[in-house]
């Protein structure tokens, strides 16, 4: 297949590419160029009554221009925002040959290059902080126009704002649209937060497989690869709790990772195949120590990142604050239904689904249809973080059973808005009753539940060897982003999400 046409304007920036070539100007220039302030610390250190002017050196990108004869204006947009620079064409060619500032500056440079600037800053007769340059040099041209966003009356024109072309090309979204950047800075400041709180407390962060053998630690259907070398089947992994349960098993007293995890299922606002999860452990403690645990880490998190706890989500206003509410799954149920599950067989509840419409069918087992009735009349109306407690054994094939009821186990899910953003035990780290709970969840395979867990016959070797008691946690930190920056969608929060490619992307034959 031959190139993509060219649009006009595609063809004139490549034609300014050569000429700007012809005048001896490299529009990719291999040197260095120093820079050593930027648009937003320009602007909040300015001093009207300084005498001396402040000399800078700034970079960016051209977003926009107003040629008026002798002296122009632009504005340049670095990493930190925007400022406009006066060019004046008698200081950027002080010598007699002013047909360079003609030609390269009024015909050559368009909107989208990168330019470095040396000048000094002043305050323009309008009042805005400017830099007055003094030299112009070309870093990077431009081939393909960005998109003029235009702004007038609080009203957005010409928006680049269809979200398919947005995901798609997150490096023009970034550019032209105004709060896209902020919203992964503040993913950052999360991830760093969050860091910070384990790190104090001396839990040590660890690495663990991507390919494994065994998809484990939660079900999920997993991704299927081969390893041509050892030539075997391999997983991406679905979670890497059972590589951490491992380590405590070696003698580390608390573990985390942020581990990115790949799961062969549906898309939508929440869910992405691709998604990020921290997860820790931490030995001798259970699931009501991991509760606190983690109010007093959000809670950290939200001021580190916004200032308080309070943020705004879907309409709602959610407060961080602890402590949370405090509920079992059979309590909340009960709530929300009126029907009362506890010692209820599979067929039982069945008859539950039906009467309460929720959908259901055979290869269900009793943790599923409990899950789907939670699902189905609770998850919504849990709008405050709230702590659901108690899981029913049939659902949590990785836990400890309860002190107090051993139909039930030591299990919360954190709730908020109506979803989970966080999933903690109290660890099961008993070999014997852990091999029965896979021996289950392999009956379950066997009726068709294609998320159903495998048996890992290492990680039962392991726990033989030991583990003292141990809680874990999850946090989704893609959900979790969402709601610290008020995004309704996953993909707002996702750099780059996963999308059909736009090309073939086959090798192409001619």
């Amino acid at each position: 297949m031959g190139q993509t046409e060219l649009s006009e304007q595609e063809v004139f920036r490549r034609n300014s590419l050569e000429q700007l070539r012809g005048l001896g100007i490299e529009p990719y220039p291999a040197a260095e160029y120093v820079v050593n302030a930027w648009s937003k610390e320009i602007k909040e250190s300015f001093k009207d009554e300084d005498a001396a002017r402040r000399q800078v050196s700034v970079a960016g990108r051209i977003m926009s221009r107003r040629i008026m004869g002798k002296a122009s204006f632009m504005e340049l947009q670095d990493s930190e925002g925007r400022i406009q620079i006066y060019v004046s064409r008698d200081d950027v060619c002080p010598g007699d040959n002013k047909e360079l500032y003609n030609t390269v500056f009024k015909k050559l440079l368009d909107i989208g290059d990168y330019v470095g600037i040396e000048g000094y800053v002043f305050r323009t007769q309008m009042g805005e902080i400017s830099v007055h340059a003094s030299a112009l040099t070309i870093l990077s041209k431009s081939l393909r126009p960005l998109p003029v966003v235009k702004m007038k009356d609080g009203v957005v024109y010409d928006g680049f704002g269809d979200p398919e072309q947005r995901y798609r090309q997150r490096y023009i979204d970034l550019v032209v649209n105004e709060g896209v950047k902020d919203v992964f800075l503040r993913r950052t400041k999360i991830f760093n937060s969050m860091r910070e709180f384990f790190n104090l407390r001396g839990y040590t962060e660890v690495d663990t497989p991507v390919l494994q053998s065994i998809p484990g630690g939660a079900a999920a259907r997993p991704f299927v690869t081969h390893h041509n070398a050892l030539d075997i089947d391999l997983y991406l992994r679905i979670a890497n709790e059972l590589y951490l349960k491992r380590l405590i098993v070696g003698g580390f007293d608390g573990v985390y990772e942020f581990s990115r995890n790949f799961r062969n299922e549906g898309m939508d606002r929440t869910h992405n195949p691709e998604f990020t999860c921290m997860e820790i452990y931490v030995a001798y403690k259970d699931y009501k120590w991991m509760m606190k645990f983690t109010e007093e880490l959000l809670e950290k998190i939200c001021l580190d990142v916004n200032g308080t706890t309070r943020v705004v989500y879907a309409g709602h206003e959610i407060d961080f604050k602890a402590p949370y509410k405090r509920i079992t799954m059979t309590e909340a149920i009960r709530e929300n239904t009126g029907i009362d599950i506890s010692g209820m067989g599979e067929e039982e509840l069945r008859d539950v689904c039906r009467s309460t419409g929720v959908e259901q069918d055979a290869t269900m087992g009793k943790g599923k249809l409990i899950d789907a009735i939670f699902g189905h009349a609770c998850e919504a109306n849990y709008i405050q973080p709230t702590f659901i407690t108690d899981y029913p054994i049939e659902m949590s094939p990785l836990t400890k059973k309860h002190r107090n009821d051993p139909r039930l186990t030591e299990r919360f899910e954190l709730m908020v808005c109506g979803k989970e953003i966080a999933n903690a035990y109290s660890e099961l780290n008993d070999p014997v009753d852990q091999r029965v709970r896979f021996e289950e969840q392999l009956k379950l395979s066997e009726k068709g539940d294609d998320e159903a867990m495998f048996i890992d016959r290492d990680f039962l070797r392991a726990l033989e060897y030991g583990m003292p008691p141990t809680s874990g946690m999850g946090i989704g930190m893609d959900r979790l982003t969402m709601f610290l920056t008020g995004r309704e969608s996953i993909q707002e929060v996702l750099l780059f999400p996963q999308m059909r490619p736009e090309w073939n992307v086959k090798p192409e034959k001619e």
